[in-house]
């Protein structure tokens, strides 16, 4: 029988779509500031044009929200009463037999087997490190900030973090790892999109619907 599942909360979706935004302008925003490829337009009336200034503040605004949501996941995850169908994927990340079925369903000889949790082992593997990666992104990020902005939170987060820049081999390191770590975000990005639509198609679970509804689709027969 086919019911109805309440799977993730409002406020799960809205850290969800709010880090989404957050990466894409981001992305754009960093290859801007590390290649400058757009000329701003200038004129008499505007005789300077600061539009790699412009690309920086909303760089580093949205890499702040970028911060804020992910402490918001972490909490959700760990205290969140109806976030307790994600921490319930753990069991299935350990169990071999959800990994022999999962491997099985991407290779479309067998059907998807019935998940204590929101995530199948290969999701929740792959979320784990991609939360990883955003913790590391974020910690890069703040390094970079404390060079340019010396007072406020860049103040206060100076003597915090400069032992961990000179533990990373230095600032010109520390960007370069910042960089790399961007390109996981672009390499997981499209490969999400499509494992989220083909769940969604060939699992006709309404998994992609669920993300913006919070609703799916379980068949309790499995």
């Amino acid at each position: 029988m086919i019911k109805k599942q309440y799977e993730f909360s409002l406020w799960l979706r809205l850290t969800h779509w709010v880090r989404v935004i957050a990466i894409i302008i981001l992305t754009f925003t960093g290859f801007y500031i590390a290649f400058p490829f757009i000329s701003p337009a200038l004129n008499q009336a505007e005789p300077n044009n600061y539009l790699y200034a412009l690309m920086r503040s909303w760089h580093i605004i949205f890499g702040f929200v970028l911060i804020c949501v992910t402490i918001g996941k972490f909490y959700l995850f760990i205290f969140d009463k109806q976030s307790k169908v994600e921490r319930d994927s753990f069991w299935d990340f350990i169990s071999v037999k959800m990994w022999f079925k999962q491997i099985k369903y991407y290779m479309l000889i067998g059907s998807h087997g019935h998940l204590k949790g929101a995530y199948n082992p290969l999701q929740f593997m792959a979320y784990t490190g991609v939360y990883g990666a955003l913790i590391f992104i974020c910690i890069t990020g703040l390094i970079l900030h404390i060079h340019v902005y010396h007072e406020g939170l860049g103040g206060v987060l100076y003597d915090i973090l400069r032992p961990l820049e000179i533990m990373m081999g230095g600032l010109a390191f520390v960007r370069e790892l910042h960089h790399i770590c961007m390109w996981i975000f672009i390499i997981f990005l499209p490969i999400h999109i499509y494992l989220a639509i083909f769940n969604s198609v060939y699992g006709k679970s309404g998994a992609m619907d669920s993300i913006i509804s919070g609703y799916k689709w379980e068949d309790d027969k499995k």
